[in-house]
């Protein structure tokens, strides 16, 4: 399950005119051994693709609900060799792609290169590192040239121009479209800013554009789905699992089939 997954699954969707719900979940919240059901749900439910936080102890980009998810997380001695190994382990019973989600500071204590060698044998399609800018993307970069893993950016609403198209001009798997500035969270609108920006990304874009951060409802997702190629629902899923409220995740995806491209 390569980078090339994803670019599988966006051309299945837009085959049919539809957009990408990608979900994000803390590994190792409630336990790692609830990572294989809480896949399972997730695909049950209709995910496109899953965004897998790996837990760290300074979760600067993430709100609240999601630096706790970390915390109980770390509680549980829930580290990233565990996660990639239980991933190596379940990789042949999970049919989307999944994708990193993880600071760099626990890829640098891991090394870069038996990162890359783990993720690869446990098939993840990407990895989206917040914290490290496009400026110092070279080390991650050079690690993963020999695996066959995207390198997912990120780009905001303050991202000049400029900026974007330096962003947009090698990118790889998606683009991931701050729909806020600052933290992770639930927020119940969106300004008209949100969707100019969205449309400016999707016009310099060559890969699909994911909007995400503060997505908490099937409403939000399909207004914004509408500017741009999918959509990132995190806080309100973790928050789902947590309060045993799984079944309702079903409901946050505003597409009329529950069907992940596979």
């Amino acid at each position: 399950m390569t980078k090339a997954r994803i670019k599988d699954m966006f051309e299945t969707l837009n085959h049919s005119d539809d957009k990408a719900f990608i979900a994000y979940i803390m590994a190792g919240d409630g336990g790692l051994d609830q990572l294989p059901q809480q896949i399972k749900t997730l695909e049950d439910a209709g995910v496109d693709l899953i965004e897998i936080g790996i837990p760290f102890s300074d979760p600067a980009a993430d709100g609240p609900v999601i630096q706790e998810a970390g915390i109980r997380a770390l509680e549980q001695d829930t580290s990233l060799k565990d996660i990639l190994h239980k991933l190596k382990e379940i990789k042949h019973d999970i049919h989307v792609p999944y994708v990193l989600m993880t600071y760099y500071n626990p890829v640098f204590h891991y090394g870069l290169e038996r990162f890359a060698i783990d993720s690869a044998e446990a098939n993840v399609s990407g990895v989206i590192v917040p914290d490290v800018p496009l400026e110092e993307e070279d080390e991650l970069k050079h690690a993963l040239k020999n695996t066959e893993i995207a390198i997912i950016r990120l780009a905001t609403l303050t991202t000049t121009d400029d900026r974007l198209e330096k962003i947009a001009e090698d990118a790889e798997g998606f683009i991931y479209a701050v729909t806020v500035n600052g933290i992770t969270g639930s927020k119940s609108g969106y300004s008209q800013e949100v969707f100019d920006n969205l449309k400016r990304i999707k016009s310099k874009s060559r890969v699909p554009v994911c909007a995400g951060f503060g997505i908490a409802s099937a409403e939000a997702a399909a207004a914004l789905g509408a500017s741009c190629d999918g959509v990132i629902v995190g806080s309100k899923i973790v928050s789902y699992f947590h309060n045993n409220e799984s079944e309702k995740i079903k409901a946050l995806i505003p597409r009329k089939t529950a069907q992940h491209a596979k």
